[in-house]
């Protein structure tokens, strides 16, 4: 049987952030100390080389003009792009191999040499426009992975699952408009980038193929289990996606100081869960891409939880409990109704 494959790169470590800046390269070291004291990394195959994307596929999703952007101010010694997002000497090699490694975790699931795939990327991707970064991101590396699946492999029925505390405005944007590619994001409500609102749901022959859930503070790991099984899982089954991408942002996490959420580890196994099982059940491939989760302990044991899915193994988790009270099941009924209103003006779930 085809393996879990798990990408990473020791490049990614060499994109550098200035001191306190939330997504830094401790990021990635904290889970991959988690991974071997798990004991999970003996049912992984670990990429020994991630190449580079290819130019012209990064440039079918992000402009030229962009891309040289980056990399001048790469050469240049370094930079901010905007308040959050950061270039150091070495991002540019970082960025070109995160999106590689997308597109590698993709190429092996789709031609069958791996089960479903993981991918440790930094830096992150989501909220990566055309020719803007934000957010922390550079490339959209999500983006960039639907569209080798697309051009490469012909596949018209693609599902991008973003679970990220915030809205990933740049895959949004970026697909807006395509009915090849459904766009589904779960996400804190009025939070930074500040979209990712119920009437968001695609225009054009993309309409009906973004769909928007925007959730209270405090929702917790009950609350998003009932957004997936009600919500996120019957669309999968009614779309037939031939590829799952998730967007695996874990700053929803109780303990990330940027997302105000509730979920503890043993949420994110559940959301991995329902959507490996929705992904298999309708003969699709599964791979995840790491996007945002600034606690370290938090990060490192929900990616431990999540492939612990992937891999059908127990990593022995101790996950602790937040202790605080969770948003009333009042409120996520209302969000599911009104979640499943909208799907359903589009799909029969």
């Amino acid at each position: 049987m085809p393996e879990v494959l798990l990408v990473t790169s020791p490049l990614f470590l060499r994109h550098r952030t200035p001191p306190d800046h939330p997504e830094r390269p401790e990021r990635l070291t904290a889970v991959l100390d988690a991974l071997r004291q798990s004991g999970l990394e003996e049912a992984l195959r670990l990429t020994k080389e991630v190449a580079p994307v290819d130019r012209d596929l990064l440039e079918t999703v992000h402009r030229p003009h962009y891309v040289e952007e980056v990399a001048r101010v790469a050469r240049g010694g370094g930079g901010y792009l905007d308040p959050d997002t950061y270039v150091s000497p070495e991002s540019l090699d970082a960025a070109l191999v995160a999106a590689g490694g997308a597109v590698l975790a993709v190429e092996e699931v789709l031609g069958g040499r791996a089960q479903a795939a993981f991918a440790l990327l930094r830096p992150p991707g989501h909220h990566a426009l055309a020719a803007r970064g934000m957010g922390f991101c550079l490339f959209n590396n999500a983006a960039v992975a639907a569209v080798a699946a697309r051009y490469r492999h012909g596949l018209r029925r693609i599902a991008i699952v973003d679970w990220d505390v915030h809205h990933g405005n740049g895959t949004q944007a970026l697909f807006y408009n395509d009915p090849s590619v459904l766009y589904v994001s779960t996400h804190r409500e009025r939070w930074y980038p500040g979209t990712g609102h119920w009437e968001e749901v695609g225009a054009g022959e993309g309409e009906g193929f973004t769909l928007n859930i925007p959730l209270p503070p405090q929702t917790g790991d009950e609350g998003y289990r009932l957004i997936f099984e009600e919500v996120v899982v019957p669309l999968l089954d009614a779309a037939r996606p031939e590829l799952v991408l998730v967007s695996a942002g874990y700053d929803a996490h109780f303990a990330d100081p940027l997302g105000g959420m509730l979920l503890t580890a043993t949420g994110f196994r559940t959301l991995a869960q329902l959507t490996v099982e929705a992904t298999a059940r309708v003969g699709g491939r599964f791979v995840g891409l790491l996007e945002g989760g600034y606690d370290l302990t938090g990060l490192s044991t929900s990616v431990v939880a999540t492939l612990e899915v992937l891999t059908q193994r127990s990593a022995g988790l101790t996950v602790p409990h937040h202790g605080f009270q969770e948003v009333p099941y009042t409120v996520i009924r209302e969000r599911i109704r009104r979640a499943r209103t909208v799907a359903l003006n589009y799909w029969r779930i």
